[in-house]
């Protein structure tokens, strides 16, 4: 049997760094329904082609009347106004008021020409309905929204590079603009490989594993944005896993193989990648548990990443590696993971010159204090991470935590 690979760990930032290095996404642009294109990227900016809102409204119910007519109106001394009718809502007035009168009108409501202000129902008393109490002065444009207040002709409603919120989306198609360029979601090819494997559905027979790699990291990718495919499971043979994966990386933007990627004689992943183009494998090996036996690559302008098969060193490290792609196939910076201040329960140790991370399950005392409880188990149990609330960074070099110290605590 040939003599194993032994491989340089690096931390991951250091990693990313050289694959960026390595790596300038030049994603095209798409065109996009505006209503659907919740949490997409815009390509280019977004500009207005329409003042918004289009036409003086009203912010409240009330009257529509010149603010001159209700100067120095009060409660002991109220201005008089006739009312000569009601401005429907959804049209432009059919009506106008002179010195004097006013116009019942409704929040949202078109303003007629002559008036400059709306006093508030409530700040009103009708006479028999033909004349109206004015009990407050108001000021010209009080309870009034310009034409053109929210938005100019031309003006940027949203900038290029932006991921589009729910208001976002109610902004755009306010000043009609239905249709968006945004960015492609990258799409993330995961190919399982070996022989134990055996589709979720199927009924195992002895030996035999369910490949859960590929759902855990397509919804992981799904999450971030990006667009999974599946590319189904690579037996192991290096004609079948190098077929499988060169038909994948034509179809996709950035590739993960979730095989063997250790230093195993039967490995064929190193083989695989470099296969698949230039510069090919960067790095081998990252300072983190799990997660280890990582390879790091760039073929023909690609990300190419070769996962651990065991479910949870995939995870954990996707979780590391994956925000980053996706970000910056789009020209984002990923966010920040939410975190939670708590205090560890027990001992967590960690070796010098790698990260390690444990999950953990989070309560709270009767103090108030948040507790941090690390879940101890096999590497490859995948309901350690069910169980957990979130994941513990023991970073480089400190030699772990001990019992009561206040940590931060990645939240899933």
């Amino acid at each position: 049997m040939p003599a194993p690979e032994f491989f340089q760990v690096t931390p991951v930032a250091d990693a990313l760094k050289l694959l960026d290095a390595h790596w300038q996404p030049q994603p095209r642009a798409e065109i996009t329904a505006t209503a659907a294109a919740l949490g997409r990227i815009l390509a280019a900016d977004l500009h207005s082609p329409e003042q918004a809102p289009a036409f003086r409204k009203s912010t409240v119910d009330g009257y529509a009347l010149r603010a001159a007519d209700s100067f120095g109106a009060t409660q002991s001394l109220p201005a008089f106004l006739q009312v000569r009718g009601e401005l429907k809502m959804g049209e432009a007035p059919q009506l106008d008021i002179d010195a004097g009168e006013a116009l019942l009108i409704h929040t949202g409501g078109m303003l007629p020409a002559s008036a400059d202000a709306v006093v508030m129902l409530e700040q009103t008393q009708s006479i028999g309905g033909r004349d109206v109490e004015i009990l407050r002065a108001v000021a010209p444009g009080e309870n009034v929204i310009q034409a053109g207040e929210d938005v100019m002709p031309g003006a940027i409603v949203l900038p290029r590079r932006h991921r589009l919120r729910p208001q976002d989306i109610g902004g755009a198609l306010a000043v009609g603009i239905t249709e968006a360029a945004v960015l492609p979601r990258p799409r993330v090819g995961i190919l399982s490989c070996g022989d134990e494997l055996a589709k979720p559905e199927a009924n195992l027979t002895p030996g035999m594993v369910r490949d859960i790699n590929a759902y855990t990291l397509s919804a992981q990718a799904e999450t971030l944005g990006a667009a999974p495919l599946r590319l189904g499971i690579a037996a192991d043979s290096i004609a079948d896993y190098r077929r499988r994966a060169e038909a994948g990386f034509a179809a996709c933007d950035i590739l993960l193989l979730s095989a063997g990627s250790s230093v195993s004689a039967r490995d064929y992943t190193r083989d695989v990648i470099n296969g698949l183009g230039a510069p090919g494998v960067l790095q081998h090996g990252l300072a983190t548990k799990p997660g280890k036996p990582t390879i790091i690559a760039v073929c023909e302008g690609k990300p190419v990443i070769g996962l651990p098969g065991n479910p949870v060193s995939a995870l954990l490290v996707a979780r590391q590696l994956l925000p980053h792609l996706v970000a910056r196939f789009q020209g984002q910076t990923p966010p920040a993971p939410a975190r939670i201040r708590a205090s560890l329960s027990q001992r967590v140790a960690s070796v010098s010159g790698r990260e390690d991370w444990a999950p953990v399950k989070l309560s709270k005392r009767a103090d108030g204090k948040t507790m941090a409880e690390p879940i101890f188990g096999k590497s490859n149990l995948i309901f350690t991470l069910i169980y957990a609330d979130g994941l513990l960074c023991v970073p480089l070099n400190t030699g772990g935590y001990d019992a009561g110290s206040i940590v931060d605590v990645e939240l899933f």
